[in-house]
């Protein structure tokens, strides 16, 4: 079973947009546990991989550790950490995406908070 993280960032921006819907949006988040092959591959920074989930017209963008997705099995993706970084609409997403990257090419995957 994957370890699902959510930054502190988005977590507050989950709060403030959806309020009483938030507890659904982070158990759908949440399922990604169970399930982490879930979600669109948008790219790739070096060994990271970058995937959206939809939810209710919104993306919700994390990061991976590609090898050991695509590599291993469901059962040995024990240690894998699927980490929520940003979310967008329809509207932003390309430039939400661009950004990522940026962050990863030049902080990389620890400079997210």
């Amino acid at each position: 079973m994957a370890k699902v993280e959510i930054t502190e960032s988005l977590l507050d921006q989950i709060n403030k947009k959806f309020k009483q819907e938030s507890l659904e949006v982070l158990n759908h988040l949440k399922s990604l546990e169970s399930s982490p092959h879930k979600g669109k591959l948008l790219g790739t920074v070096g060994a990271l991989v970058i995937k959206e989930l939809k939810y209710s017209g919104f993306r919700f963008y994390f990061i991976t550790d590609g090898f050991k997705l695509k590599c291993l099995e469901e059962e040995k993706l024990i240690d894998l950490l699927l980490r929520f970084v940003r979310m967008s609409d329809k509207n932003h997403q390309q430039q939400t995406i661009n950004e990522i990257k940026q962050v990863l090419r030049t902080m990389g995957a620890g400079g997210f908070k």
